[in-house]
């Protein structure tokens, strides 16, 4: 990854509806969600979402498949873990083990 992409991760997440978004999509894990499903759960007008998942179809943080006439989004984990992987390169002046504390995950609660 680089600071482009990165940025543009970050971007598509400056929305706190894209950010719902995303971690319910986490939660969903390969099975994902239909739009509809999307908008219902996080109680947001159908037009309004679409907005929200074709910008983050756009930064590649979803991936999309048709199904008949619905389409289904998944998270892409895999940029997650790039970007992660971009952060946390110099971590310590490469050498994470000299800094386990500050590496050590944060318990955050979850609003869902």
């Amino acid at each position: 990854m680089d600071k482009k992409s990165a940025t543009l991760v970050f971007e598509s997440l400056a929305s706190g509806v894209r950010l719902d978004v995303y971690r319910l999509l986490v939660k969903t894990g390969p099975i994902g969600m239909v739009a509809g499903e999307i908008a219902a759960t996080l109680e947001i007008p159908p037009t309004n979402m679409s907005f929200h998942l074709k910008a983050l179809t756009h930064a590649q943080m979803l991936t999309v498949v048709q199904e008949g006439r619905y389409q289904r989004y998944r998270a892409n984990m895999g940029l997650m873990h790039d970007l992660i992987a971009y952060l946390t390169a110099e971590c310590c002046a490469g050498h994470p083990e000299q800094c386990a504390e500050l590496c050590a995950p944060l318990v955050i609660s979850s609003s869902f």
